[in-house]
């Protein structure tokens, strides 16, 4: 048995380390480490709840609509409010447009890129895959940077029960029972025994859940994802193409949701903070669920947790030693005799597209 420390990973936003024992020339076990803390949820503790709207979105700058959204939601939800329908038509028009430029960005230029490596060269359609995806010089970016910045310019225009967090293999302080989000606290704590990486390990009714595209459509029952998981599992490939699905299924969505806009009708409901109180907000980012729970306490923030999809994916083991989405996926991929920075093991992290800097905030 040998052991292999792959890290920091390039194209993955915030830092990511990835301890692997391999034996047989595969994968036996691997733990993910997030070796970066950032602590934007004490941030807002004893501010205005407003404020929630101005820091939440820049704990990332990818998907900073989809932290807004589930902000505003978990306010909402504090404040009884409901969402007029075109509010909630718009909402949905521009976090769709946050998810599918997530999307169309991680196929091109996060993903496809590793199959224009030099160790792929022998293979017989690495030259087209050079030509295409070859990070900065491939013909993709030149295609894919502008309509980015069109999804973008488009985002401008429109302007829990069963869940727990288990810190036991986690910096963090706290029980090592689990707890609900709300009642769940982020500070550091180095000294904790067995503990590997900064990221909490969520779990949905005490199991482990990936989250996001592929997730989505399989619980959605669309046939592609569904043969394609019967037949190979939740693999790399089965991940890609329901990125890809997602961008032909929403974008007719997108199209309804605009024609259904009723002009002069109100987007916002207008309510009055209360000086006590709690929020939940859900809603799907690209790369799978994202959930913020606000508690308020004599008018100011008193606790705010925010679990990201990669904190479902990348987990470290729970108190019962389970491994997370990630560290379960990369069990049994294969390692050459002299891979330093294995490829398949690059593949299999890059299919989650992770953000690690969400997962800490």
């Amino acid at each position: 048995m040998s052991r292999l420390v792959m890290g920091p990973f390039n194209r993955v936003e915030g830092d990511l380390e990835v301890t692997l024992d391999v034996a047989d020339g595969q994968v036996q076990e691997a733990r993910v480490n997030v070796p970066l803390y950032r602590g934007f949820e004490t941030l807002l503790y004893g501010r205005s709840p407003l404020d929630a709207l101005v820091i939440a979105p820049r704990i990332c700058g990818i998907c900073s609509v989809s932290q807004s959204v589930a902000a505003a939601s978990a306010l909402a939800s504090a404040m009884n409010l409901a969402m007029p329908d075109n509010g909630r038509l718009a909402s949905n028009l521009i976090l769709a447009t946050e998810n599918l430029a997530d999307h169309f960005t991680h196929f091109h230029l996060f993903f496809m890129p590793d199959f224009a490596r030099e160790a792929y060269r022998g293979r017989p359609w690495f030259p087209a895959a050079e030509a295409r995806f070859k990070a900065l010089r491939g013909s993709a970016t030149a295609d894919v940077l502008p309509a980015r910045s069109q999804f973008l310019t488009l985002m401008g225009y429109l302007a829990a029960e069963t869940i727990a967090e288990d810190i036991s293999h986690s910096w963090m302080m706290g029980p090592v029972e689990p707890l609900p989000p709300a009642q769940g606290v982020t500070l550091p704590d180095l000294s904790r025994t067995g503990a590997y990486s900064w990221c909490k390990a969520p779990r949905l009714a005490g199991k482990v859940v990936e989250t996001g595209a592929l997730a989505r459509q399989v619980v959605a029952g669309h046939p592609l994802v569904r043969d394609l998981v019967a037949k190979e599992g939740g693999n790399v490939r089965s991940r890609v193409v329901a990125r890809l699905l997602e961008l032909a299924l929403v974008l007719p969505r997108m199209e309804a949701w605009a024609l259904a806009l009723r002009p002069g009708e109100p987007f916002c409901a207008q309510g009055t903070l209360p000086g006590e109180g709690r929020g939940v907000g859900m809603m799907e980012a690209a790369r799978g669920s994202l959930g913020h729970w606000l508690e308020i306490h004599n008018g100011r923030i008193h606790n705010y947790q925010i679990v990201s999809p990669t904190t479902w994916n990348f987990s470290p083991r729970d108190i019962d030693n389970v491994p997370g989405a990630v560290e379960q996926a990369l069990a049994g991929t294969p390692v050459g005799e002299n891979e330093t920075e294995p490829l398949a093991v690059q593949h299999v992290v890059r299919s989650f597209d992770p953000c690690m800097v969400c997962t800490v905030h």
